[in-house]
This record gives C-alpha cells, sequence and structure tokens, in this order.
C-alpha cells in the first residue's frame, strides 16, 4: 500500500520569485494616476507610513499627508503613553541592542493615557493633516471613540492576524459591524493573508484590509511562530475574495499590502498582485525627518511575555522626498518608489492602480540573479 501524505501543500510566492511582464501597449509615466480612495478620502499615491512609534509620530503624520500619502499614528504607542514622547525615543535609539528589548518592554508597559489619543489627534488635525489612528482589537471598543471625538479621519485596527470570529474566554470579541456603525468613519483591518478570512471580515463593512503576516524588516512573528504566507500569494488570496465580494455587492474594499517591501520593485509586484495600495515601515523609518532616527521596532516588540520584534538598525537614506519620489542617489530601488511606480506603470501601459491589477506576472526565481554577476560580486 502507498503512502499518503498527512498534508498537501500549496506553493507560495515572495517578491523575489515572481517578475512583471511588459505590456502589449506602453503609455509615457507622467500620463499614470498613483491616487488611492479608502472611504471618502483620496490620497495622491498608494503609500500608508506604518503605525511604528520609529516611523510616524504626530508631525510626520502631517508630512505624509503633505507628500500625499497617509501616516497612521499607534494610538497604543508612546505618543499617547508619555506627555513627552521623544524623550523615551531618545532611550530607545540609544540603548545597546543587547538591552533594548527589556527596556522597550518596560517603557511600553507605562499605560495609555486616553486624553493623550485626542491630544495627538488634534495636533495632527490642527496642522491640516488627514489623521489616521491604529489600535489592537482588545482597545479599540474603549479607545477609538476618544479619537474619532477628536476628529480622527480613519480608524485603523491591527493585531498580528485578524479574523471575524475570534474566541477568547475573557472578553467579548470585537465585533467589526457593530464597531463601524457606532464610529461612522472608515476602518481597516488586519492583518490578513487568506481568501475566506477576507471574505468574512469585508462582509463586516470594512473599508479596508491590511494584507500580511510576519514580513516586515523588525517583526519576528514568523521566527517565533512560525506563521505567515509570503506577500505575493497573501495579496492574491485577498485581491480574489475582494474581486468577488465586489461582484457580489458592489462594494469595493481596499487591498493594501502590509510589511516586506523594500524597493520599487515590490511595490509594484504588490499593486499587481491586487493591491490598491501598500503600507511601509521601515522604508519610511530610513528618512532623514522619521522619529526613530535611523531605528525602527515593531508593535509587537513590547508584548510582556513573547516579543515578536526586533529593534533594527536601518539608518538614513535620505529625505522623505528622496525616498518617495526622487532624484535618488541609489541604483537599488530603495528611493523614488513613485517614480518606479509610474514607469512600471507605464510599461504595462496602466493608466490607474486598477489597471495595474491587469498585468501579468510569472514565476522568476532567476530574477534577482540572471546576468547579475558583477554586480553581485561587487
Amino acid at each position: 500500500m502507498g503512502r499518503r501524505l498527512f498534508k498537501e501543500l500549496e506553493r507560495s510566492y515572495g517578491f523575489d520569485d515572481v517578475a512583471i511582464v511588459p505590456g502589449e501597449v506602453t503609455i509615457n509615466p507622467d500620463m499614470t494616476s498613483t491616487k488611492m480612495t479608502i472611504g471618502d478620502q483620496t490620497f495622491d499615491i498608494p503609500v500608508l507610513a506604518s503605525a511604528m512609534d520609529g516611523a510616524v509620530s504626530p508631525s510626520f503624520a502631517t508630512l505624509m499627508h503633505e507628500m500625499g500619502g497617509l501616516g497612521v499614528l499607534n494610538a497604543e504607542g508612546l505618543y499617547t503613553r508619555y506627555e513627552d514622547p521623544y524623550s523615551v525615543l531618545e532611550e530607545i535609539t540609544s540603548m545597546p541592542q543587547s538591552e533594548v528589548t527589556e527596556h522597550i518592554q518596560q517603557v511600553y508597559s507605562e499605560p495609555i493615557k486616553e486624553e493623550l489619543i485626542g491630544k495627538r489627534v488634534s495636533e495632527i488635525k490642527q496642522a491640516g493633516g488627514v489623521c489616521a489612528v491604529s489600535f489592537t482589537p482588545q482597545n479599540t471598543k474603549r479607545m477609538s471613540p476618544a479619537a474619532v471625538e477628536a476628529g480622527a479621519d480613519l480608524v485603523f485596527v491591527q493585531s498580528t492576524v485578524t479574523t471575524a470570529r475570534h474566541m477568547s474566554k475573557s472578553y467579548k470579541g470585537l465585533v467589526f459591524s457593530d464597531l463601524i456603525k457606532s464610529l461612522r468613519i472608515p476602518v481597516v483591518v488586519g492583518n490578513c493573508v487568506s481568501y475566506n478570512v477576507a471574505m468574512e471580515l469585508m462582509e463586516q463593512g470594512i473599508e479596508g484590509l491590511l494584507v500580511g503576516v510576519g514580513p516586515g524588516a523588525a517583526c519576528t512573528t514568523r521566527e517565533v511562530t512560525g506563521v505567515g504566507v509570503p506577500q505575493v500569494t497573501a495579496t492574491m488570496e485577498c485581491a480574489a475574495a475582494r474581486e468577488d465580494y465586489f461582484n457580489q455587492t458592489g462594494r469595493y474594499v481596499n487591498i493594501i499590502t502590509d510589511g516586506g517591501i523594500r524597493t520599487g520593485g515590490d511595490l509594484c509586484k504588490s499593486i499587481v498582485s491586487g493591491a490598491d495600495g501598500v503600507m511601509i515601515g521601515t522604508p519610511i523609518a530610513q528618512s532623514a525627518e522619521a522619529p526613530g532616527r535611523g531605528y525602527n521596532w515593531g508593535m509587537a516588540n513590547a508584548h510582556p511575555e513573547l516579543p515578536r520584534g526586533t529593534r533594527i538598525t536601518v539608518g538614513t537614506k535620505g529625505t522623505l522626498q528622496q525616498i518617495l519620489f526622487g532624484p535618488s542617489s541609489v541604483t537599488n530601488g530603495t528611493q523614488n518608489l513613485i517614480g518606479a511606480l509610474k514607469v512600471s506603470m507605464g510599461m504595462c501601459g496602466a493608466y490607474t492602480i486598477q489597471d495595474f491589477h491587469k498585468a501579468e506576472m510569472v514565476i522568476a526565481p532567476a530574477i534577482k540573479t540572471e546576468g547579475k554577476f558583477f554586480q553581485m560580486a561587487d
């Protein structure tokens, strides 16, 4: 009798496994539109800065707005735990690596002060920015009304893995449909990597879905728990759910690839995989204006018992203007991300992000090494 496998495994693909196929018609990059709309908010570029304390402060969220994107503030981070969060940021960024995780756990044990939530939202709004704030599911019901009352435009509900059906002995799970009715502003949730969960979350009335478990440079979820799906496959799964949901209901839900994006090529592959936008952390943290001063660390880093992140040294690579729009001083694709997106869209004949979804991709394991002997030898 032949052996039967205990499990059948499907092949999954990340950014380095695939390549975009150029179109049969090409257009000038300056004819492309990179606009993205979430609810009643329209953004010139499909880039969201991650809700990480080393990436987005209230002033940085305003700067992202001025650049045409969106900065998401971690409403459970240092900015809502401390009246003066910047001295705590200084401690984190100046500490030896061997001591920093324990110190981060300690400073994030300071209780969240709900009055500071409204204060930080007001800082962003008074500076003229669109305000998006992020909460974990267990705090969303209690804390998000203060953000909305202060003028928040969008609420993000983020955890390592998000489902519409969470089982718990300790509290009644967050019901997204109830939350959306009570807040009356767009709600984006994450993170998710599969078709069925994406469909169930969309049925709750969300406006956007974050895709990705563990791909971020500062995240160690995959190492600690073994859980994750490569981003190209994960994005395609969730985008398939979006298309089916739209065909059934006529309501369009944004797919946002969150994490693992280092270069313009990664951004473009995210969009072709079906994303309407991307959320990036480390490239943003590499900007001269970022509050982390050349460091970044994940939201799960402060878990008191099982941290799933680490402080990483990302360096300061340029201004936010350079990283998003150039001019680029490097040739590795880490600057002028929007320029790269517009050129790639032009190569594929895509006038809009939705057009770019129709571009073809191929499985291409040699895409990074083919003909690159001398680059790899340097």
